[in-house]
């Protein structure tokens, strides 16, 4: 799962059960769209730290992942390892998405809208979550520059990047990671919203390119029937054929 080139896209790789189906369906989306031979790895914190990439102190409370460094719950395994993309890629485009996503296009096209000038591209939403619950029991935790950090487009070669090695990243607190603190506001360029469309946090979109179950995926109780949920199962199927 470890390695690097000049185009890459990581998934986020979580162990539990309804995470490693929404897994399935963001790798298998994304690769029978494809129309370049880009490279789709899982990013799993087991081998991360495996191959001593990952570090921070990590513990259960009340059956809960939890992040000693932030004082903070921890909703998927890949919380703060997605910040070690640009480290492992090492050069060129690498792009990063959440577990729970679900590609409707050739993502070819995505790196395409890349801005060699910036350090990084995200869809830069600005909402607050509805509830303080989502997924499978999780704690949804409210803060600027949310969900910025869920699908992003890594110039691995940016010197603002580059800064953010291994290091810094096993000893810093989530928040000044997922807020992007070490980049200036200059350096992160802006994608169009249909690259991170948020499943009941946005408006409905028919012509969303790259949908996010952010609150969870439709096989978890309570999301069976969100936008999307019938394109999600299809995949799910697709994929187990």
């Amino acid at each position: 799962m470890l390695g690097g080139g000049t185009l890459s896209i990581w998934v986020g790789f979580d162990p539990r059960p309804a995470e490693t189906q929404g897994f399935a369906v963001a790798r298998q989306s994304i690769r029978r769209r494809l129309t370049m031979p880009i490279p789709i790895r899982g990013l799993s914190l087991a081998a991360l730290r495996q191959a001593k990439l990952y570090d921070r102190p990590t513990e259960r409370r009340d059956g809960r992942l939890w992040d000693v460094i932030s004082g903070a719950p921890m909703s998927t395994e890949f919380a703060i390892s997605r910040f070690l993309v640009p480290s492992i890629a090492r050069h060129g485009w690498a792009l990063f998405v959440d577990a729970d996503v679900m590609a409707r296009v050739n993502l070819a096209a995505l790196f395409a809208a890349a801005d060699p000038k910036k350090a990084c591209m995200v869809v830069k939403h600005d909402y607050a979550p509805a509830g303080d619950i989502k997924m499978d029991g999780q704690v949804q935790t409210a803060y600027a520059r949310k969900n910025w950090s869920s699908v992003v487009l890594w110039n691995c070669d940016h010197p603002g990047t580059r800064h953010l090695t291994p290091a810094l990243v096993n000893s810093m607190r989530g928040l000044w990671l997922h807020q992007f603190s070490w980049l200036d506001d200059a350096d992160i360029g802006e994608l169009a919203p249909c690259w991170n469309h948020l499943v009941g946090d946005r408006p409905p979109d028919p012509w969303a390119k790259l949908v996010h179950f952010t609150n969870g995926t439709p096989n978890m109780a309570g999301f069976e029937h969100c936008e999307f949920a019938d394109e999600w199962r299809a995949e799910l199927e697709f994929w187990a054929q």
